[in-house]
């Protein structure tokens, strides 16, 4: 049973804590540890109060849990070694019975960051926090040292498959074979071949192979995952409910444009798309350029992109 819960923290004063968890534990314990002693022994730069007694921490967090679910098997990289074996060891001397610590070697990336959920960009399994589109283009834009590492941590692919691709790559690393592999194998185990599916049609209508009906097929969070950080506008339906001249809905009711001139000048050179498709200056906006009842996606040149939101 895999548990992580800190809700007794809200039970306890430091004094409780010491005196209930740290009479248990000897200091001479705590100084054996090889991540404590390596940090003292100057190899390191010290270690701060802060983080010799956090052993403590994590170890009384393995025996509540071990007395509130009866969770015997805690987790973690080969670093949380000594932390985790800190809470075997509370639960054998508090209790009398017996728990494990399973760690395995640290996943780095290639610039020698860790691979967890304490570092930036890096993702969940849970679709609400990581949606499937994120997760999917994480592992297409990894590195081509990060994906012959990962293709071979991650995913079921056979060893001969893997090399074969590996040799693909080598031939034409442009067209990241690693990468497309590893992101198709992972998003399809991990969410669903049609999550996939969408995520694959995302990234083309977001660099410029989609259309109007690819971008109107997507669901709303895959949508905004899409056009994630694109600056958004929200206007009034009834604004453009009995129709607007583009001109005047990109510079008078959006402000996507400074003036009417420049926007005409943009127009004229075939530089605004209205939900992926190039309009012209006699366009008309209306409830039917309206995505999902509720967006409207512009594109200012190649890269310019925003959201109109359109609120009842």
């Amino acid at each position: 049973m895999l548990v992580n819960n800190y809700d007794w923290m809200c039970n306890y004063t430091f004094l409780d804590f010491i005196r209930d968890i740290g009479k248990h534990l000897t200091v001479n314990y705590m100084m054996a540890k090889d991540s404590v002693k390596k940090r003292l022994s100057g190899e390191g730069e010290g270690m701060s109060f802060t983080e010799f007694t956090y052993q403590l921490v994590q170890g009384y967090d393995f025996l509540f849990l071990y007395q509130t679910y009866g969770c015997k098997l805690q987790m973690g990289g080969s670093d949380q070694w000594g932390n985790i074996t800190t809470g075997t060891e509370l639960i054998r001397r508090k209790t009398g019975g017996e728990a494990f610590a399973l760690v395995c070697p640290l996943i780095t990336k290639a610039d020698g960051g860790k691979f967890g959920k304490t570092e930036k960009g890096n993702i969940w399994l849970d679709p609400e926090k990581t949606s499937p589109y994120q997760f999917y283009q994480f592992w297409l834009n990894c590195s081509d040292e990060d994906a012959k590492k990962y293709i071979r941590i991650f995913t079921l692919l056979d060893a001969s498959d893997i090399e074969m691709l590996e040799k693909e790559h080598e031939q034409a690393p442009h067209l990241r074979v690693l990468q497309k592999a590893l992101a198709e194998d992972l998003t399809c185990r991990v969410h669903s071949k049609e999550d996939f599916d969408a995520a694959v049609a995302a990234s083309e209508i977001l660099f410029g192979k989609g259309t109007a009906a690819s971008l109107a097929a997507l669901s709303e969070k895959t949508f905004l995952s899409v056009f994630e950080g694109v600056p958004q506008v929200e206007i009034n339906k009834e604004k453009i409910a009995e129709g607007v001249n583009i001109v005047d809905f990109l510079t008078d009711i959006t402000q996507i444009f400074p003036s009417k001139g420049e926007a005409r000048r943009t127009l004229k050179e075939n530089g605004v798309s209205i939900n992926k498709e190039k309009i012209t200056e006699t366009y008309v906006v209306n409830l039917s350029s309206v995505l999902n009842e509720k967006y409207i996606l512009v594109q200012r040149g190649k890269k310019n992109y925003y959201i109109v939101k359109c609120k009842n």
